[in-house]
Order: C-alpha cells, then structure tokens, then sequence
C-alpha cells in the first residue's frame, strides 16, 4: 500500500516545479541498485533544486513519519540508495542540488553541493590550478554527497586518504528538518565535538548531506606512471617498501593486478592492451608525482631492482592507458560471468599471508574457482572475488556464496582487518556489521542513531536494523 495520495500531493509542492518523478517507468532507475541485488518500489523520486526545499521535505516527512531513502549516483556496490519494497518509501534524489558554490586557490578549499557529480568538481577544481585528490572508476556518475555518505576511497589514498580526510565542512539536513551549517573552511577548528564527522560514512542513516567544504591540493607536477611486472602479490608489497623509500610521500597510488584479473579484461573490453613484453604472475601500477625525470626514472629503476619488465609512461595518453586497463579489472570480470566480491582491507604486510592463508581453504570450499585479488596494496585494500572455472556454471559458485563469505570474512577477522574498505555497508552488509563490529561501537553507533532518529525515518534498513 502506497502512501496517500493527498500526502504525496504535498511532498511533490514542496520539491516544485521538475522536482519530482512519480512511481512508475519512470523511477525505474531509482529503485535498482547500481550491482542489481535489490528491486524496490518507489511511493515517488523527489528532486528538489535546492536546500530549503530538501529540509521542507524532511520536516515534512518527519511529521508524517514517512522514511526518506537519500539518492546520488547509484554507483554503491551495497544497496545504500535503494528504497525496499514496500511501495511506502520517498526516494529523495540530490541530482539538480549540483552547484559549484566557490573555489578558494588560496585558502586550498572547493565548497559545492552534494548532488555535484566528481568529476565536474575535479574539473573545478583543476581550473582555479588546483587537485581535488579522489579519484574513483565512477566519476563520471557519482555524487559529492555519496562520496561523503559512504566515506569513498579509490585510487589515491595512499597519499591523500579517504573522503573523510579531504572534508573541512559539511552542511546537513538532520531528521527533522533543521539546518546544521558546519561548513566553514577552517584547517583548526577545536570548537568541541567534531559533528559533521558524524555523517562521513552514515550512508544518509543520520541525515542528508547538502553540501561540503573540500580540501585542495596542488596539482601534480610531473607525475611518473610506471607499470611493472611481479612474480605475485608478496613481491608487490615488497616493492611497495622500497618505492615509498625512494619516495616518500610522493607515492600517489600504488595498485595490484594479478594475471587473471589482466587477462580478463583484456578479453572482454576493448581498448585494454597491455604496455609490457610478455604475461606475468602480477602486475603493479604506480604513480608518483614530481618523478618523471631522469633522476625519477633511475630511482624508480633502483627500487625495482631485479624486476627486469618495467614500463614508464611516455605521455598523458601511455598513463592514461595504463590507467584504463586498471579500471576496466572489474568489467572486465563481470562479463566472465558471475563473481562473488568481497571489498576488505589488512594489515600491508599480512596481504600475501591472507591470501595465501585463503586460498587452499576457498579451494577446497568451491573446488575450480578462480580467485582474483587486486586492488590499492598500497593502503591494504583488496577486491577478492571469485569467479567461476571456465565452462563451470556459474550459479553453484553463487549458491555457495554465503559460505564463502563467512570464511574470508572470518579469516579477515583473524588478520585484523576489515570486512568493509571503502564500499560501506548499505543493505549488503547489515549482518556482517552485526557479527564483526566491537559490540560497544555497535551500541554508540545505535544510540547516536536513536539521538538523532528516533522515528527512524532516514534510510531505514541500512547500516542499522
């Protein structure tokens, strides 16, 4: 049963003019997650163009104790943006809330709104000569405010950090309906509790993330983009070391391939090539930034030493390249067939252990699946999914997905590291929080939400039951 028809009458005045898409053909794209895990039923997509209408809506629905379901771009792995079936829940989408607000190149700031794609940010940014330092493979589609809400990570983190480190400011609508502007520029700032950190990560479970304060950096200067073949993932983390000792902080990413991953997408997307000799166990791509010169070259040279098939980018368009066929791992994978995911993190130098630690275990789980682990090494993020054997039907290695979830996360548990790097929970994850999060984390985690939502009417079934 939809919500009335007199209500939704209301929720659609407030959004104006264009600010709203009824349930229908039409909400179809917002009520299918980015992966295709959940199906669910839209009462209506409310767009609204501006903050004073988002917090009219949320005072709205605070008052009716209707649950609201914050959209950005729907490039989340875990169902974070997608209303359930009930057919009772307002799906409020951030798109036309998409300002660039200023850029301040002395100060080193971007304020925008949340529903500002990252790529058009990026662009801002790169205009006033400076870097806003994410990077994800969908920037071209997500959202500031997904980025902020899921605390995303991507391919630069190793030198900048997650979202939550680039983050000066935030503005947010709380749950009923007020305003928190936290959204000055300040690098100091100890005016007591930190607030808006609150928010970076809650997946719209708390509040909605209206606009944000971003930290700048100066652009690269003359970055070095460098290929380099690797028996497998231990000789990886070993060059990681000494790529960071002869560079320091300069390491701007520093990511792993392994040869399947590579064959895969070279198989399946076009455009990908390979800028080295022969096949390799492993690959690893790094950039670092101010090294390409003579000087860079000879100490890249030095710190990899005995690995003889190293390829430097000659040009923007060579990096580039090198870039793509990073990017293109997990199409490439998908169009293999189907794969089970898992998106944790470790300690660096457990990496190789945890896989080789895996390995015989999933085997002997899922006899003649192909295990691909890739990702950012550098800051101990690995995608390690399966994929079927070749010819094998792929639905048996997806019924026995449970099974193996419960044994890489186990075992990730064992290592201390985390089920959940950079993706969030959503409405994937709500259990394995349950069974992995320090219970009394847990539990501040359920009184903030309480404190703050206690109609729970902000995203309700994610993160938190």
């Amino acid at each position: 049963m939809s919500l009335p028809a007199d209500l939704l009458d209301r929720f659609r005045a407030l959004a104006g003019t264009g600010g709203h898409i009824d349930a229908g053909a039409d909400s179809a794209a917002y009520e299918t997650d980015f992966r295709h895990l959940y199906q669910g039923r839209a009462a209506a997509v409310l767009r609204p163009a501006s903050v004073a209408a988002v917090q009219a809506i949320v005072a709205l629905a605070a008052s009716e104790r209707v649950a609201l379901v914050p959209h950005g771009g729907n490039t989340s792995y875990c169902g974070g943006a997608t209303p359930d079936e009930s057919g009772r829940e307002i799906v409020l989408s951030l798109a036309r809330l998409n300002a660039i607000r200023a850029v301040d190149p002395v100060g080193n700031t971007l304020t925008v709104d949340a529903g500002c794609v990252l790529a058009a940010a990026q662009v801002a940014a790169a205009g006033a000569g400076r870097l806003l330092a994410l990077s994800l493979g969908s920037e071209g589609s997500c959202q500031i405010g997904g980025n902020l809400s899921t605390n995303a990570g991507g391919t630069s983190v190793l030198r900048y950090g997650m979202m939550r480190e680039q983050v000066l400011g935030l503005e947010v609508v709380l749950p009923d309906g007020r305003l928190l502007d936290q959204l000055r520029g300040l690098r100091k700032d100890n005016t007591g509790y930190d607030v808006k950190q609150w928010f970076i990560g809650a997946e719209g479970t708390l509040g909605i993330i209206t606009g944000a304060c971003l930290k700048l950096h100066p652009l690269p200067r003359a970055p070095l983009t460098a290929m380099v073949a690797v028996p497998g993932l231990a000789a990886a983390v070993t060059l990681l070391g000494r790529v960071r000792d002869a560079f320091g902080d300069a390491v701007t990413a520093f990511e792993f391939m392994p040869e399947l991953a590579v064959t895969l997408a070279l198989r399946h997307v076009a455009g990908a090539r390979l800028p080295l000799a022969a096949a390799a166990p492993g690959y690893v791509l790094v950039e670092i930034d101010a090294a390409d010169d003579a000087a860079g070259h000879a100490r890249l040279a030095a710190a990899t030493g005995d690995l003889a098939d190293v390829a430097i980018a000659a040009s923007t368009e060579q990096a580039q390249a090198m870039w793509f066929l990073r990017e293109h791992v997990p199409e490439g994978q998908s169009r293999e067939g189907a794969s089970l995911k898992h998106d944790v993190s470790l300690p660096v130098a457990t990496l190789a252990e945890f896989v080789a630690c895996a390995e015989p275990r999933l085997a002997a789980l899922v006899p003649g699946a192909r295990l691909i682990a890739y990702g950012h090494v550098g800051d101990g993020n690995l995608h390690f999914n399966l994929s079927p054997a070749p010819g094998a039907d792929g639905q048996t290695l997806l019924a026995a997905g449970g099974a193996v979830r419960r044994l890489v996360h186990d075992l990730v548990r064992d290592f201390g590291g985390s089920f959940s790097a950079e993706h969030g929970i959503g409405r994937l994850k709500v259990d394995e929080l349950e069974r992995y999060e320090d219970p009394v984390a847990l539990d501040l985690m359920r009184t903030l939400k309480a404190a703050l939502d206690p109609h729970r009417i902000m995203n309700p079934g994610k993160v938190l039951r």
